[in-house]
């Protein structure tokens, strides 16, 4: 089975895969100095609740934006699956050519969102992942990563909005039923999320504007299917892109070797 780990900046997303499906997907806060050892007391759990066992894990994949939580999901990986993890980077072998100015800046999420989206829906499209931040990746009809655009996400919207007016309060994020807000918190609603719609439905067409090509249009992230329902120009939701783009990943590339001296033989914890 392969073990697919998407470290980005608010969780880490960990799944198990046995080549025809999901065996399970689990999520936790990311923190940068969170141990391996603490990852394993919380994965074994999971884990064991699944059915499942380390020595079910024969490879791994690892795709972070968060360089200072690699050593740690890496010793994760080599110290209680005993495999080595291959990471996600751009002079992997993707299948396709990246088409920026300099490829190794592209973060590993928007190269395996490309991926998994023309794999799966063809091209050309655009890919909308609704993270920490909000990307907007275009992908031509033969598969080249061809660029983006880069926005704040909506929490950091919402967190900054707080921070910076004393009088407002920190809200949730909803669809609001009217545009038009007869109170402070309705009017920060409607702001936030057809603000957002609105940014969506403005940089698609823009993009489309430079594109020569009808381009399909792919959203992921946890905020996808609400931004999806206030707008037409969203054609796919697809909350699980970016594991699956890990796994073709792997699926593409050679297994890495665990060398002896990086091995460590894990407790039995069955």
């Amino acid at each position: 089975m392969l073990l697919v780990i998407d470290a980005g900046n608010t969780n880490v997303v960990v799944a198990v895969h046995d080549r025809t499906s999901w065996r399970g997907i689990w999520r936790i806060a990311t923190e940068p100095q969170r141990t391996s050892d603490e990852y394993a007391v919380w994965l074994l759990t999971l884990l064991q609740h699944a059915g499942l066992k380390p020595a079910d894990i024969s490879a791994a994949v690892i795709g972070t934006v968060v360089p200072a939580a690699l050593y740690h999901l890496r010793r994760l990986v080599r110290d209680w699956f005993e495999v080595e993890p291959l990471i996600a980077r751009s002079t992997l072998k993707w299948g396709f050519d990246i088409k920026i100015d300099n490829p190794t800046e592209v973060g590993a999420d928007r190269l395996l969102n490309a991926l998994a989206s023309h794999r799966r829906y063809g091209g050309p499209l655009v890919v909308i992942d609704f993270g920490t931040a909000t990307t907007f990746d275009v992908v031509g009809s033969e598969g080249a990563y061809l660029g983006g655009v880069i926005a704040p996400g909506i929490n950091l919207s919402i967190e900054a909005l707080h921070r910076a007016a004393a009088r407002l309060p920190r809200i949730g994020i909803g669809r609001p039923q009217a545009v038009i807000g007869t109170n402070t918190i309705a009017a920060m609603q409607s702001g936030i999320y057809w603000g957002y719609v609105a940014m969506i439905e403005g940089l698609v067409a823009r993009i489309q504007a430079e594109y020569t090509g009808r381009l399909k249009v792919i959203a992921t992230g946890g905020l996808a299917p609400l931004l999806a329902e206030g707008t037409m120009v969203i054609g796919h939701v697809d909350p699980d892109l970016t594991l699956d783009g890990l796994r073709m990943l792997a699926e593409q590339n050679p297994v890495p070797t665990l060398s002896r001296d990086r091995a460590r033989h894990a407790p039995d914890h069955e």
